[in-house]
């Protein structure tokens, strides 16, 4: 039932194999489900893609492991093949654990793992590699075999392939070293499918690939789906979830419209935010802040999702009608939301990459230029009653940012922050109707907080429909309701 592919290490080929499955599924006309294992936007927008389906992440971490057997059950048992990436090495987890790892997922779901191996500069040495990663644990993996990616020739193949068969070990195929096949990249990882022209061809290339240098005779029965009998796989997860939420009234009437922030600047999303906020009343209505867009007409909320808008920050600066338009939501009491890139939006300024500053909306009291990498998963505890969260809840976030901030009034308190390496420390905003922090939120794993959102927006005052806003000269600042209000 379906397999799980898998790396010693990131940048070893996983998404490249992945992308080749999925290409390859598609010419042949066969739904193929990817699947995603951890915190991923970019190489999920990829698998999309290519695949032709949603790509679903699989997050014990942040969404618990009913939500992962769920998920995966659901989705996978309706499409005709199905296959999960893994993230970064195989038993890199939480800190130094296994904790949501791919070994993690592969073991809770029973999966068979493929491990893809990156030989450029390996020969006999490679049977202790496999060897170590096929019988370390726990937790225990199912190794079905190697594929090995950028093998240099004939020769080079032999040599590898003697080593594998000297430890028992399938050999799966080989992916030659072509710079044809490197995939585009940037400081957060992968070019998103919007930026990669040639995307079209390239999967073609993919395709021929697997073709080629796969042996789909192993392979292809390793994408089998898991079974439709399977319990889990007759019920949809979202309509799970939202069953399990307290009675409120954010479902009661028609839905209302949120708008969200999506454009080459703003595009992290998992696909079940949309699904949850449209189970629970709202509908949401895309918002390009770099075309220079008002919100939408009658809009009641706003969401501002994660992305790139340090590289878009002076086009950003330069719409002042999306802008304007959203300091004055906020400043009117609508219910803004916004996580890592969509934070920075409601700064003061935002440095791009060269260093240059430019002047944001305004609605928080920051500056935000370039420094150290954040990354990690969050525990956060919530400091205060806001507009998601109540004073006193815990929940799992992750963190995954270059750009810092630098507070130039009230200090940041939504909640406090802590993780493996990173020591406790108070992070994000919190107003009576504003939320804003750096951690990405899967909301499979919290769905009172669209739930919340969905009840904030039925509360708030209707917004005009004919798309005009004022820009007020002297703006309150809703941050002077300060930490922990």
């Amino acid at each position: 039932m379906a397999c799980l592919i898998a790396a010693p290490c990131s940048g070893s080929g996983k998404t490249l194999l992945s992308l080749s499955l999925a290409a390859l599924a598609r010419r042949r006309g066969l739904r193929l489900q990817p699947f995603k294992v951890g915190p991923d936007y970019l190489d999920p927008q990829l698998l999309s893609r290519v695949s032709g389906l949603p790509c679903r992440n699989l997050d014990p971490l942040l969404c618990g492991e009913d939500w992962v057997a769920r998920s995966f059950a659901w989705h996978g048992s309706r499409a005709d093949l199905a296959l999960v990436e893994g993230v970064m090495g195989l038993f890199d987890g939480r800190g130094p654990s296994s904790e949501g790892s791919s070994a993690a997922v592969a073991a809770q779901l029973g999966l068979p793992v493929v491990l893809v191996v990156e030989a450029s500069r390996q020969a006999g040495s490679l049977a202790a590699l496999v060897r170590g990663f096929r019988d370390h644990g726990p937790p225990a993996v199912a190794l079905a075999g190697v594929v090995l990616n950028r093998v240099g020739s004939p020769r080079h193949r032999a040599l590898l392939a003697e080593a594998l068969d000297a430890i028992d070990v399938p050999l799966l195929g080989v992916l030659p070293s072509d710079p044809a096949l490197e995939l585009p990249s940037r400081h957060l990882g992968l070019l998103p499918p919007g930026e990669i022209t040639d995307l079209s061809d390239r999967s073609e290339q993919w395709a021929n690939l697997a073709e080629r240098h796969l042996d789909l005779g192993l392979l292809w029965p390793l994408l089998a789906p898991p079974a439709a009998a399977d319990p889990a796989a007759r019920c949809d997860p979202i309509q799970h979830l939202v069953a399990s939420l307290p009675p409120t009234a954010a479902a009661c009437g028609p839905p209302l419209p949120i708008a969200v922030a999506s454009d080459a600047a703003f595009h992290f999303r998992y696909p079940e935010a949309t699904e949850l906020l449209q189970a629970c009343g709202l509908e949401p209505v895309a918002w390009s802040p770099l075309a220079d867009e008002p919100l939408p007409p009658g809009h009641a909320a706003v969401l501002l999702p994660g992305g790139y808008p340090e590289l878009h920050a002076a086009q950003l600066a330069a719409s002042r009608r999306s802008l304007d338009s959203l300091a004055e939501a906020a400043h009117g009491g609508l219910p803004v939301v916004a996580e890592c890139g969509g934070l920075l939006l409601l700064g003061e300024q935002l440095s791009d990459l060269a260093g240059r500053p430019h002047p944001m909306a305004g609605v928080l009291p920051f500056r935000a230029a370039r420094g150290e990498l954040s990354l990690g998963y969050r525990q956060a505890t919530a400091l205060g009653d806001g507009l998601l969260v109540r004073r006193g809840e815990q929940l799992w976030g992750h963190e995954f940012h270059r750009w810092q901030l630098q507070a130039v009034g009230s200090t940041p308190g939504l909640w406090q922050v802590e993780g493996w390496g990173s020591p406790p420390r108070p992070e994000g905003w919190i107003t009576p109707n504003v939320h804003a922090s750096w951690l990405h939120l899967h909301w499979a794993g919290c769905p009172v907080i669209p739930s919340r959102l969905a009840a904030a927006a039925r509360r708030a005052a209707p917004r005009p429909t004919n798309g005009a806003f004022s820009n007020p000269a002297t703006p309150a600042n809703p941050a002077a309701a300060s930490a922990g209000a």
